[in-house]
């Protein structure tokens, strides 16, 4: 596989659009980073880390509106790709649909969203958008 993280968004927006209650992807570390940064901001309704194997998975429920049952996660989107890298200083952060949504940065502090980077002042690789 060459690109595991967009492989992680594709296997929820395919959950989300089947409507899915629980997807499980192959794990890693940047994935478990990934998952915890969309449970902190309440795009997915939980999460749990399952050590089987070499790799292990990750169990990922998903969140919807119980009225309308729509998704909390309308897009996923992913920005750097293996083949064209995408990165960004602190004075450039990306503000995704005017900060309704976040951006999803891999820095030297490790993984985290374009606000708290920002108020880091550290830039780094834009990894996906989220709204």
């Amino acid at each position: 596989m060459t690109d595991p993280i967009a492989d992680y968004l594709t296997r929820l927006r395919n959950a989300i659009m089947a409507k899915h209650r629980v997807v499980e992807v192959p794990a890693s570390n940047l994935k478990k980073e990934i998952t915890k940064i969309l449970f902190e901001k309440g795009y997915i309704l939980n999460y749990k880390f399952i050590e089987d194997g070499p790799q292990g998975t990750i169990k990922v429920a998903l969140k919807y509106d119980p009225v309308n049952k729509v998704s909390a996660i309308k897009k996923l989107e992913r920005i750097s790709s293996p083949g064209m890298r995408k990165y960004t200083g602190y004075k450039d952060m990306p503000r995704v649909i005017n900060g309704l949504g976040i951006a999803i940065i891999s820095t030297s502090k490790g993984v985290m969203t374009n606000k708290e980077a920002a108020q880091l002042r550290i830039g780094g690789e834009v990894l996906c958008y989220v709204y």
